[in-house]
C-alpha cells in the first residue's frame, strides 16, 4: 500500500489528477436538487454506449456501395456478439433523441436557461442539432433499400433550398447520383466530423454548466449545498443503469431492420425516415409543389431560431412555468403538432416485406439453381462460384439477361446445356440470390406445395407478384382464394379462353400435368 500511494503520490506530481478528481466530483450542488436533474447525466451515459458501440462497428464496416451491404450482415450474423453491438447503437439511436428532448423539456420546465446560462442554452440546442445530424448520416451506412430511398429523398429536400440548393445537395451526393461518394462522405461525417463537434460542445457545455453552476430548484429550499459526489452521482447512476437496463430489453426484444440491398432501379419502393424525423417527412403532404420550402425550412428554421434565442425572448426572472405561459403554450403546441404529424406517419407507413421471409418464387429459384445450365458453370472449382455462395454484385436486370443466356457475360467461354431458362425461373433465382444475400433461411416445402412453388416459380413471375415478388402484368396472387376457389383457378389455369373468351392469359393445360394443375389451384385457393 505505501509503494501504491507513493506511486500516486508521484503521478499527482506530474499530473494534479487529484486536483481535477477534486473538481469534478466535489461541485456544490444546491438543496432541493432531486431526481429532476439526472436527464443530463443519462444523456452523457447514452452518448458514451453510442461511442463506444460505434467505435465496433466500425472496425469491421466498409464504406463502399458493393461491401457496406455484407459487412453489416456479418456484424448482424457472424460476429460473436455483434448482434447485440448494432442493437444497441440502432436503439440507442432512439434512446439519445428522446434522452435530449427529455433534458431539453426539463430545462425549460426549470427555466434554467435564463440569465446567465444563455450561452449554455444554445450549446445545448447545438447538441440536439449535432445529435440529429447523426442519427441522418447513420441512416445510410447499412446501403439498404430504407437507406437509400430515404437517404435520395433527403437530398431531394436539401434541393429545395433557395439559391443554393443544388450545390448542397452535390455537395451531399458528392457527383451526380447517388453512389459510392455519397456513402463515403455521410460515413465521414458521421465517424469524423461530427464525433469531433460533439466531443467539442459536450466540452463546452459541461465548462459552462460548471462555470455558472446548475440552476437548482424553481424555489430556493433550505440546507446547505452537497457536494456532487456522493449524493447526486449516486440518483445519476442508478437513473443510467435503469435507462441501460430498459435499452438492453429493447435489444433482445425487438429486431434491428435491415432491408433488401439498396436497389436503384426499384422506384417503387416508399420510403420512410426513422420515427424522429417522421413529422418533418409528414409536413411535406401539406405543403406541396412551390410551398414545400415552408415545411423543409422556413418552419424547421424558425424553430431552431426560436429555440435558439429563447433566453433572450423570455427575459424575465420568473422561472415557475405556470407564470410563464407563453413559452409553455409554445412548447405544448409544437409538441402536440410534432406528437400528431408523427402518429399520422406511423399510420401512413408502408409495411415492406421482411427480407428474411422467403416467398414461392424464392423457394423455387433455390431448386433451380441445381440445373445444369446453372451448376456447368456455378460449382465448386468451376468458372464461378456455387450460385448459394454468390453475393450479388449486379443489378437485377443484368442478372436476368445472363441467366437468360450466360454467354452475353464472356462469349465464347461459357457454354451450358442449350435453351436458356425462361423469364419466370431467371426471376426466381435472382429473388433466391437476393434472400441468400439478406441472410434468410429458408423453409423445405414438400408435397403439393413444393409442387406449387415449382410451377409458379417456372412459369407464374414473369406476369404476377406473389408476396411482392415478380412482375405486375397480371393480377396479384397473393391472396387469390380470398376471390376464387379451388375449382375455379383450376379451370382458368388450365384454359382461360374456356371461362372467359376475351382472355388473354395462355392456356397451361399442355404445358402442366394434372398433379401440377392440382397442386397449383389448391395452393392458390388456400391464400386467403
Amino acid at each position: 500500500m505505501t509503494r501504491l500511494r507513493g506511486a500516486f503520490d508521484w503521478l499527482d506530481s506530474r499530473t494534479g489528477f487529484r486536483g481535477i478528481r477534486g473538481h469534478l466530483l466535489e461541485e456544490p450542488i444546491p438543496a432541493g436538487v432531486g431526481w429532476w436533474f439526472v436527464t443530463g447525466s443519462i444523456l452523457l451515459f447514452l452518448l458514451g454506449v453510442q461511442l463506444v458501440t460505434g467505435v465496433v462497428l466500425t472496425m469491421y464496416y466498409v464504406p463502399s456501395p458493393e461491401h457496406a451491404y455484407d459487412s453489416v450482415r456479418y456484424v448482424e450474423d457472424r460476429l460473436p456478439l455483434g448482434w447485440i453491438v448494432r442493437a444497441l447503437h440502432f436503439f440507442g439511436a432512439s434512446f439519445i433523441v428522446v434522452a435530449a428532448v427529455l433534458h431539453m423539456l426539463r430545462v425549460v420546465a426549470f427555466g434554467s436557461y435564463k440569465k446567465p446560462r444563455e450561452v449554455t442554452w444554445m450549446t445545448g440546442v447545438i447538441l440536439l442539432l449535432i445529435i440529429l445530424a447523426f442519427a441522418l448520416t447513420g441512416y445510410l451506412l447499412p446501403w439498404d433499400q430504407k437507406a437509400y430511398w430515404a437517404t435520395t429523398v433527403t437530398i431531394n429536400i436539401a434541393r429545395t433550398s433557395p439559391f443554393v440548393g443544388e450545390q448542397i445537395a452535390g455537395l451531399m451526393r458528392g457527383g451526380a447520383d447517388l453512389g459510392a461518394l455519397t456513402l463515403l462522405r455521410w460515413y465521414a461525417a458521421h465517424v469524423f466530423l461530427l464525433p469531433a463537434a460533439l466531443i467539442g460542445f459536450v466540452a463546452a457545455h459541461l465548462y459552462l454548466m460548471r462555470r455558472h453552476g446548475i440552476s437548482g430548484p424553481i424555489a430556493a429550499a433550505a440546507g446547505e449545498p452537497k457536494p456532487f459526489y456522493p449524493y447526486q452521482a449516486f440518483k445519476d447512476t442508478v437513473a443510467s443503469a435503469l435507462v441501460f437496463a430498459l435499452l438492453v430489453t429493447f435489444v433482445f426484444t425487438f429486431e434491428v431492420p435491415l432491408d433488401p440491398i439498396a436497389d436503384p432501379s426499384d422506384a417503387n419502393y416508399v420510403p420512410r425516415p426513422e420515427w424522429y424525423f417522421l413529422s418533418l417527412f409528414e409536413m411535406l403532404k401539406y405543403f406541396p409543389g412551390p410551398l414545400e420550402p415552408v415545411a423543409t425550412l422556413v418552419i424547421p428554421g424558425l424553430a431552431v431560431a426560436g429555440l435558439l434565442l429563447l433566453p433572450f425572448l423570455d427575459r424575465g426572472p420568473e422561472r415557475h412555468l405556470l407564470r410563464r405561459r407563453l413559452v409553455a403554450a409554445a412548447f405544448v403546441l409544437a409538441g402536440t403538432v410534432v406528437v400528431s404529424l408523427t402518429y399520422l406517419g406511423l399510420q401512413d407507413s408502408p409495411v415492406h416485406a421482411d427480407p428474411s421471409d422467403w416467398g414461392p418464387l424464392s423457394l423455387a429459384g433455390r431448386e433451380f439453381i441445381g440445373d445444369e445450365r446453372c451448376t456447368t458453370c456455378h460449382r465448386m472449382g468451376g468458372a464461378a462460384n456455387p450460385m448459394d455462395q454468390t453475393r450479388l454484385r449486379r443489378d437485377p436486370e443484368w442478372l436476368l439477361a445472363h441467366i437468360a443466356d450466360p454467354e452475353t457475360i464472356a462469349p465464347g467461354t461459357r457454354k451450358p446445356p442449350p435453351g436458356g431458362m425462361r423469364e419466370a425461373m431467371a426471376r426466381s433465382i435472382v429473388s433466391y440470390l437476393q434472400k441468400v444475400r439478406a441472410g434468410g433461411n429458408a423453409p423445405e416445402p414438400a408435397g403439393e406445395t413444393r409442387t406449387a412453388v415449382l410451377v409458379l416459380g417456372a412459369w407464374c413471375g414473369s406476369c404476377h407478384i406473389i408476396d411482392g415478388e415478380g412482375v405486375e402484368q397480371g393480377p396479384d396472387l397473393t391472396n387469390a382464394g380470398k376471390e376464387h376457389d379451388a375449382k375455379w383457378l383450376h379451370e382458368w389455369i388450365s384454359d382461360p379462353a374456356a371461362v372467359d373468351e376475351l382472355a388473354d392469359m395462355p392456356p397451361f393445360n399442355d404445358k402442366l400435368t394434372p398433379e401440377e394443375l392440382n397442386a397449383i389451384a389448391n395452393y392458390l385457393a388456400a391464400r386467403k
